[in-house]
């Protein structure tokens, strides 16, 4: 297979095959520890969810009030 420039490729028989160009990844170079917060953040309100849910069964004994 040969190149003939950077996107379009020339195989066997003369064809050519064009391939989308990719866009450079871009990092920011003021990033400070976004996703660590919303590791946390994430999982401070599943675990809400969970106690949540826990009452919601105690105090009616269903699992989903008013559907289950």
């Amino acid at each position: 297979m040969n190149s003939s420039s950077s996107y379009v490729i020339t195989e066997d028989g003369d064809r050519q095959n064009m391939y989308a160009c990719e866009p450079r990844s871009y990092q920011d170079p003021n990033y400070a520890g976004y996703a660590k917060e919303a590791e946390l953040a994430n999982g401070r309100w599943a675990m809400i969810g969970f106690v949540a849910g826990i009452g919601a069964y105690v105090t009616t004994g269903q699992i989903l009030p008013g559907i289950f």
